[in-house]
């Protein structure tokens, strides 16, 4: 199994929240990498939420091809961080060039552009540079998205959090979410280390989905680009939320039904059986398998959890008004709101799907019994 931690506040942490969290949990993940997913940056990013910004890892080549490519498409740098790193890692974390975080001014031609034109620009870019990088093995590039930064590695979580300064001011945001990895592959692919996101959408995952490869075999078919990768059996979970909200113009609610649909006899006694049967039958062929516990975040900044019917990996809510965490642990909240009326804990059942809205000052339960609502 692997662990997940996630914290939204109104004012920005540190990515070491989450960092130590994990780490109150290492016993329920074996070290072999962490990912780390930021957004609603606090200071200096703050300052530019519009701007594009650029998260991976390159070699020294890698980084030459990307200003090459960068410029040629008009994007000039606005802001970058610079994480220099000893030439000798800690043991189990690989050697790397430079880990890129760099905030970016749009083309001149892009200005006359309206948001979702650009957002389906900028995952096409983001696309070809993972292909570019592929290629000659020179690029990894996890996010290309407004108030957005993703660091991802192999390690022990806490050896990459030194050894990559993840302390810094820079760095603070008002949602983090982090898994502490147990590898299940012979080779650690860091395409396949959650939290995976696509255009404002990101979800991680504790559990496996023996569905798969139906599952992504639906997605690629749909013909949009974004809907590719899959190094994880989890990253369907990103792929499919943003497919029932952007695509179908369903709620969060709604995306609940989808992957894990009601049983046909309580569809039939629920408020909009007409629908949830249609979706039913319509979206089959995203019905996930689990054991899972889903942690996502929408582009509102709405923070959710959910659990499917088997309800075999842990997962738990608290907090107070201002600041809520989601954890794999009761641990792992006590590592970040020990200050928190524990009473108000809550584990969600599969029925449930629990979130904290962008304004963070309440936990809400949506029921899948409850008419819909169209959450998002």
């Amino acid at each position: 199994m692997c662990r997940l931690f996630a914290v939204t506040s109104e004012t920005p942490q540190s990515p070491m929240v989450a960092i130590n969290a994990l780490d109150v949990m290492r016993e329920g993940h074996d070290g072999s990498g962490v990912g780390l997913f930021l957004r609603d940056l606090g200071e200096p990013f703050d300052q530019m939420k519009d701007s594009p910004i650029l998260s991976g890892i390159f070699t020294h080549d890698g980084l030459k091809r990307l200003d090459t490519y960068m410029m040629e498409i008009g994007f000039m740098t606005k802001y970058k961080i610079s994480i220099k790193v000893p030439k000798k890692p800690p043991h189990n974390i690989p050697r790397r060039d430079v880990y890129l975080v760099r905030a970016y001014e749009y083309p001149e031609e892009w200005d006359e552009w309206n948001n979702n034109e650009k957002y389906e620009k900028l995952l096409e870019v983001r696309l070809e540079l993972r292909k570019m990088g592929q290629a000659k093995k020179d690029m990894i590039v996890f996010s290309f998205w407004p108030d957005v930064i993703m660091i991802k590695e192999i390690g022990n979580p806490m050896d990459v959090a030194r050894h990559l300064m993840l302390d810094r001011k820079e760095l603070s945001a008002r949602l983090i979410m982090a898994q502490g990895r147990q590898n299940t592959n012979y080779d650690i692919n860091l395409y396949a280390c959650h939290p995976f996101f696509i255009q404002g959408f990101c979800t991680m995952t504790n559990g496996e989905n023996t569905a798969f490869v139906p599952i992504r075999e639906f997605l690629m078919s749909r013909g949009y680009s974004g809907y590719m990768g899959y190094q994880s059996d989890s990253e369907v979970f990103t792929h499919i939320l943003h497919y029932a909200v952007e695509k179908l113009g369903l709620g969060l609610d709604a995306y609940k039904h989808v992957i894990t649909p009601l049983k046909n006899s309580d569809v039939r006694k629920h408020p909009d059986a007409r629908f949830l049967k249609q979706l039913k039958q319509s979206c089959r062929q995203m019905i996930i398998d689990g054991p899972n516990c889903v942690i996502g975040s929408l582009a509102d900044h709405t923070l959710f959890m959910l659990q499917d019917r088997k309800k075999l990996r842990p997962g738990v809510v608290g907090g107070k008004p201002g600041m809520f965490a989601f954890s794999s642990e009761i641990c792992g909240l006590d590592a970040a709101i020990p200050d928190r009326d524990k009473s108000r804990d809550f584990q969600p059942m599969y029925l449930d799907t629990v979130v904290v809205k962008a304004d963070r000052q309440e936990v809400s339960v949506c029921r899948q019994t409850d008419p819909l609502r169209l959450l998002h």
